[in-house]
């Protein structure tokens, strides 16, 4: 089959590529705008890129165009179409379908899907989920919105059906697997396991479900809900009705692992579950830590099953791997082996990457780009260089919730971590320097790539830690931040 994928650079639509193109498929695709690390991948995998959605590219008569939610019937203001690629899909009555559709038909049937849904925290969740199921060995596939730095690659298809992976030397073994269901490795009714970062984004134009209910997973992770999307969504009660139809989705013998500390889940499940429900977080859910984020012990219902010591941090992160633990549980990992499997996690790209450090300097990567998000990612760096240290948040408001300017309020306190921000107002529409007023002289803003850069340059000192914040490539701000400190 040829898949010619438009937006195929989104981290979704990328991974779905290469998925495919495992799988034997010959892979096209086009988009506006190419950034590190998914543009990097496609390459990695000889995947076509053709800049721009130009109608022309019907001559390649693939034998379907995926469409990604980039996608648009939208004018620009001369009254063409801002996709003609798209318009001449319909006029001809080509096939087309959606990115979940298209993996639920072709990846996911047949196989135990574990889907990572929540507003924070899916990419890292989903990657730490996946990881402690290999080191398990039960190989599985996967789907993250990033590049995992334990696997290299954003997806793969993982164990075959039929084919039942054994634990490698040195590996966890694995428990029995949960009443209701047959082990995972005996390729019975559950099938070979297959873990997503379920999105509550809609599909695609034609179709405006969240991209999760296409997934029907049978083991689901509610991380954590509050408002965002602002530009498909009217409220959170809107997104919890999305929420609510996953939980539709789950079978009787699933299991659904929600944060205990959440009010707006325990309203999702209060309008209906008919599967297990694990919790965490809570002093009274199932699975809750003792101690620090960078060494806890796990409690399971008030009993110790096993200990976490590794090198993240912030408390986000520690709920994190309590959510993997208990969705690991239910395919018959068990928590101790789960526990030892993310000792050797290593994070994923664009998560608090060190991009370089220059004169005692550090520049970090990471993707936060809603102010909760901030927040956590800044009170994590926090509690690992200390109180003494400086740290200058370095962000832009991408998303298109940010944009909006709908949580521009919320902003100045997701920032209480930071002893300096500096904002790029380039590409909004609301007053920057006023959101941030409440900060006085902590907080600049700057219209442009090369002027924020200039500031913040002129701002550090050695021993400083620089956090780059952005949903985006960020105009490559951490290569050239790194540059003009390296000529101080």
């Amino acid at each position: 089959m040829h898949l010619h994928i438009l937006g195929i650079c989104g981290t979704f639509m990328g991974g779905l590529a290469a998925l495919a193109r495992e799988a034997g498929h010959t892979v096209t695709g086009c988009d506006a705008g190419v950034y590190p690390p998914m543009s990097d991948q496609l390459r990695a995998l000889g995947i076509e890129l053709i800049e721009g959605f130009d109608a022309s590219q019907m001559a390649l008569k693939p034998d379907v165009f995926v469409v990604g939610n980039v996608v648009s019937r939208a004018r620009k203001p001369d009254g063409t179409p801002k996709f003609p690629l798209m318009e001449a899909i319909l006029d001809a009555g080509a096939p087309y379908t959606s990115g979940p559709q298209w993996l639920a038909e072709h990846v996911l049937q047949g196989r135990h899907v574990l889907a990572v849904a929540g507003t924070h925290g899916k990419t890292t969740t989903t990657s730490m989920l996946a990881w402690v199921l290999e080191e398990a060995g039960l190989q599985p596939g996967f789907l993250v919105g990033g590049v995992p730095v334990n696997f290299g690659v954003s997806a793969r298809l993982g164990q075959g059906a039929g084919c039942a992976p054994s634990a490698a030397p040195g590996r966890p073994k694995q428990a029995s697997a949960p009443s209701g269901g047959s082990d995972p490795r005996s390729g019975g009714a559950w099938g070979p396991t297959f873990v997503i970062e379920a999105d509550e984004y809609d599909t695609a134009f034609f179709d405006k479900r969240s991209k999760f209910v296409h997934y029907r997973p049978r083991t689901a992770i509610l991380n954590n809900l509050e408002f965002d999307h602002a530009d498909i969504f009217d409220d959170l009660a809107a997104i919890e009705r999305q929420f609510h139809h996953l939980v539709r989705t789950v079978p009787s013998t699933g299991r659904v692992v929600v944060n205990g500390l959440e009010e707006s889940l325990a309203r999702v499940l209060h309008a209906g579950c008919w599967s297990e429900v694990r919790s965490f977080g809570s002093a009274v859910s199932d699975f809750t830590a003792e101690g620090g984020p960078g060494h806890f012990d796990v409690l399971e219902r008030g009993l110790r099953v096993a200990t976490v010591d590794w090198t993240l941090g912030g408390v986000h992160n520690q709920l994190n791997a309590l959510a993997a633990i208990a969705a690991a549980q239910h395919v018959g990992v068990d928590p101790a082996g789960a526990a030892r499997a993310l000792g050797r996690f290593q994070n994923v790209k664009r998560r608090m990457e060190v991009r370089g450090t220059v004169n005692g300097i550090t520049v970090y990567d990471d993707f936060a780009h809603h102010p909760t998000a901030i927040r956590t990612t800044l009170d994590g760096l926090r509690r690992q260089v200390g109180a003494g240290a400086r740290i200058l948040a370095v962000f832009e408001p991408r998303s298109n919730t940010m944009k909006l300017g709908t949580m521009k309020s919320q902003l100045p306190a997701s920032l209480d971590h930071a002893d300096l921000a500096f904002c790029h107002s380039g590409g909004i529409d609301w007053d920057a320097r006023a959101a941030l007023a409440p900060m006085g002289e902590r907080a600049l803003v700057a219209d442009a790539i090369d002027t924020l850069v200039t500031q913040v340059a002129a701002a550090a000192r050695p021993g400083d830690h620089i956090l780059c914040m952005s949903n985006g490539g960020f105009g490559g701000v951490h290569g050239k931040l790194l540059q003009a400190l390296s000529r101080q």
